[in-house]
């Protein structure tokens, strides 16, 4: 993070969270965004992609507490230092930053500050001023662990059953190794932008003040690109990809955590972790019920009241055939063992069969069936409704 982008960003509004949001906000909100903008849900997208990088380069600042701290800082010096007449340390006051705006005393007089004057100037400008502090203001020097990372994937429902290697899109970006970061072709470099000679900036008088804003040709890089990289298209940087392992009987919508394969620690720190929400897909004919498959099978009103065995299908494509008890009514359930979903323990969960009697149409029925049936209701008089009448005239 550059004190360009410390100055420049509202990483706060790119969230949408204010600026004393708690970190169980600011995840919130990433989340949230994150889920809206992620390029599998907006393929070819350019403005959501661009969003999500910035989502997920504010993400990245304010999640770390170290960095979001330092970010605030720089922030609020900024946001000191721009006000006409006054100063870091007060107007006229002696030592602290040199009083912005204080005629003859620290960078610059009067009310002409712009942004080119904060960042450069004597000593460093400001931003030598910002990085002795925030040496001075992070704490301690030693190794520091890097930030997690949050992804999403979405995978087959056979493949949950039996575990898989797969590809995660990681939100933000590595360096392109085909151009090593400088979004020009291999062969040729970028050239400095003569608009702002560079700086990125370029700033224009308003009244009394001198405002900076970026270079509308060089979009605030500094640079043109005359030859752009074909792999990142003169971005310099490229999406980045994981290859995680997906244990079997994963569910929809569980979360798992990969240790140390987030953004890497600082100064020998050890890496974040990376937690990939895992996305089932549905399946046509099958469903979970926690460890147990599901599935919902018809059968004839010969075959529900005489019994029969029939053949039940599977998601391994192995042979199963279950027998229908005589006498069956919709709804029954029936349970094969070990058939089912693997479960942490080594076993299998069980698939349940619920048999769903079906009634021929009138228009499927021959001639021959109509009559057939005419003369099962004459040989089997019955009226199911029959119990019901009873209890009710019982009960009045």
């Amino acid at each position: 993070m550059s004190v360009r982008d410390m100055v420049e960003k509202d990483y706060y509004a790119a969230l949408g969270v204010p600026k004393d949001a708690s970190a169980t906000d600011i995840k919130k909100a990433y989340r949230g965004l994150a889920r809206e903008l992620h390029p599998d849900k907006n393929p070819g997208d350019a403005k959501a992609e661009a969003r999500f990088k910035e989502v997920s380069e504010a993400y990245d600042v304010l999640s770390d507490e170290g960095r979001r701290r330092e970010y605030d800082e720089a922030r609020a010096l900024f946001a000191a230092g721009g006000r006409p007449g006054g100063g870091f340390g007060g107007p006229g006051r002696a030592g602290g930053y040199g009083g912005f705006g204080a005629p003859g005393t620290g960078y610059g007089s009067g009310p002409n500050l712009n942004l080119d004057d904060l960042l450069g100037g004597a000593n460093g400008g400001l931003g030598g001023i910002f990085d002795n502090l925030f040496q001075r203001s992070s704490p301690g020097r030693g190794p520091r662990r890097g930030a997690d990372i949050e992804a999403e994937v979405t995978i087959p429902f056979e493949k949950s059953l039996t575990g898989l290697e797969a590809s995660v899109r990681l939100p933000g970006a590595a360096t392109c190794t085909t151009c090593t970061g400088s979004g020009a072709r291999p062969g040729t470099t970028p050239r400095t932008c003569p608009t702002c000679r560079g700086l990125g900036v370029v700033s224009r008088s308003q009244g009394g003040f001198a405002l900076s804003e970026p270079c509308r040709d060089c979009l605030g890089k500094g640079t043109l690109i005359d030859h752009p990289c074909p792999d990142c298209r003169g971005t310099g940087r490229r999406e980045r990809e994981q290859r995680i392992r997906i244990p079997a009987g994963v569910s929809d919508g569980q979360r798992l955590r990969v240790r140390g394969r987030g953004i890497p620690g600082e100064r020998g720190g050890p890496g974040g972790d990376l937690e990939v929400t895992v996305h089932v897909l549905r399946h046509p004919v099958f469903e979970r019920e926690g460890s147990n498959l599901a599935i919902t099978l018809p059968v004839t009103i010969t075959e529900a009241a005489l019994g029969a065995s029939i053949r039940v299908p599977t998601l391994d494509g192995a042979p199963l055939t279950m027998k229908v008890p005589a006498g069956t009514s919709s709804g029954r359930r029936l349970r094969a063992r070990g058939r089912g979903v693997p479960t942490a323990g080594g076993g299998n969960g069980d698939l349940i069969v619920t048999l769903e009697v079906t009634v021929p149409k009138p228009s499927d029925l021959s001639p021959r069936a109509r009559t057939a049936l005419l003369e099962f209701a004459q040989a089997h008089p019955e009226d199911p409704r029959a119990p019901l009448m009873e209890r009710m005239e019982a009960g009045g």
